[in-house]
């Protein structure tokens, strides 16, 4: 075996004179981030441009160094852009991305390289870099998150008209429209999206400057840097800048939320494939079969966004748990904040685009959802409000319907339209609002297809509702396209 590579040479351990010490492999392994964070070596670029920038600006560098510099890191950039894991600056022993990049650039163009991390610290610099990564990170995500409702725009417009009926409790509550239904997950899936837009706005500051823990005292021109990275103004405490990972609490929070909603609309959908159902199809192509049941098409894509929800629930009580018992200022415990904020951000992502694909391949079955519809008394509640309309107060109309409701199960009815209208008049006259309080415009208020018309509020589930949303989210989508 050849010889294990040393650690980089401790500060103390470079004097003349100073005893030597036995490299062991596991302690350069334990502390090294690099087989995770290389994928910050954009934003670790970028930032370290501007920093020279701003060194040359204060008169800390040369012009020459300038442009040595610049010259170096977009180099080194091509070549990691061409070679990925490969690159051969990548070196465990160094420990991490921020190391690699400046030392291959000191071997490049020498004592130059040597100026770069003048008045900086690894401190600020990782937190520059996770911030610049999460703000290119929302920006891909909010072009997954407008694909998979784009989609639901599109099935909307094929299937939304089809009546099926609504779940509370899991039991069948009112009729509404597919579309209502897929209208609702776009809501849902657009304000998790938007949690992305605020958090870019709350953690804009920019932290490079800071140092360690307490700035510098050379003339650091950290409005500069800001200006060049168009982030927003520096931090207003050095100590807070590095002490704090709240950015990215707060966007695995986010995508945490995202894996709920995912999870939700996958549990749904799963319901609506089974053979008690029967209310969707999922194209074979994200479904597996049984090892031993042949007739078996489990959705196994949707079970999995499902399950994978629990692992952004262990990413961010990771984070959190990382984070609340460190006191102010820099500790190597927040090393680990990447690993977890990198593998939530995948599993996120790809579940973003797995949802996508689901979503613009599903048939519903209009003929399977309608040969139930009628059960389970979805116009019960319409009744109550045309009883309402014909001056019962709702809670005594609450009370009618009921009653009915009880009378069509006696008789081995599903339907209250299939009441007469006496027993329906019996029912108010027994309840004491009068004998003749209905007319046969009461039928105008049964089934669900008179139900779904009916609905009038802003928002509503029925065909107006439905039609609204559809177009103010087709309006939506063709604003941002132009």
């Amino acid at each position: 075996m050849g010889k294990a590579k040393s650690q980089q040479p401790k500060p103390w351990e470079q004097a003349k004179g100073a005893i030597e010490h036995t490299p062991d492999p596991l302690a350069a392994k334990f502390v090294a981030s690099l087989s995770y964070d290389r994928r910050l070596y954009k934003q670790d670029i970028a930032g370290s441009i501007a920093h020279a920038q701003m060194l040359k600006k204060v008169d800390l560098i040369s012009k020459n160094d300038l442009v040595a510099i610049e010259k170096g890191l977009k180099q080194i950039e091509r070549e990691i852009n061409e070679t990925g894991i490969a690159w051969s600056g990548w070196k465990t022993e160094l420990e991490d991305v921020h190391m690699c990049i400046e030392t291959a650039l000191i071997e490049k163009i020498g004592d130059a390289g040597r100026k770069l991390h003048t008045g900086r610290s690894r401190n600020d610099q990782v937190v520059l870099d996770l911030k610049m990564w999460i703000k290119d990170e929302t920006i891909e995500l909010h072009k997954k998150f407008n694909g998979l409702m784009q989609e639901f725009v599109t099935l909307a417009g094929r299937d939304g008209l089809i009546i099926m009926p609504s779940y509370t409790h899991l039991q069948r509550a009112q009729p509404i429209v597919v579309g209502a239904e897929l209208m609702a997950w776009i809501t849902a899936f657009d304000r998790t999206a938007q949690r992305f837009t605020v958090l870019s706005s709350i953690h804009c500051e920019n932290p490079l400057g800071a140092g360690a823990i307490a700035g510098s005292s050379l003339p650091l021109d950290r409005d500069q840097t800001a200006s060049a990275l168009g982030v927003g103004p520096p931090t207003p405490s050095s100590i807070d800048s590095t002490a704090n990972r709240d950015a990215a609490i707060d966007f695995v929070y986010a995508l945490a939320m995202t894996a709920m909603t995912l999870s939700r609309w996958a549990e749904q959908w799963i319901l609506y494939t089974t053979n008690e159902f029967g209310f969707i199809t999922l194209d074979d192509r994200y479904t597996t079969g049984s090892s031993m049941m042949p007739q078996k098409r489990n959705p196994d894509m949707l079970e999995l966004i499902r399950g994978r929800c629990g692992n952004l629930y262990g990413h961010l009580i990771s984070l959190l748990t990382i984070c609340k018992g460190l006191p102010i200022g820099y500790h190597r415990d927040l090393q680990e904040d990447k690993s977890n904020i990198f593998s939530a951000c995948d599993t996120v992502s790809d579940s973003l685009v797995m949802a996508t694909r689901i979503v613009s391949t599903v048939r519903f079955n209009p003929d399977r959802i309608a040969a139930s519809l009628n059960r389970g008394f979805l116009d019960a509640t319409s009744l109550a409000e045309y009883l309402v309309t014909q001056g019962s107060p709702f809670r005594t109309a609450h009370q009618i319907v009921g009653a009915l409701v009880h009378r069509c199960e006696t008789k081995g009815q599903e339907q209250l339209a299939d009441l007469a209208l006496s027993e329906i008049n019996a029912a108010c006259h027994e309840a004491g609002v009068g004998r003749d309080r209905c007319d046969n415009d009461v039928y105008n208020w049964l089934g669900s297809e008179n139900v779904v018309k009916r609905y009038c509020t802003t928002g509503n589930a029925g065909r107006i509702g439905f039609e609204q949303q559809l177009a103010a989210w087709r309006t939506t989508f063709q604003n941002n396209d132009g």
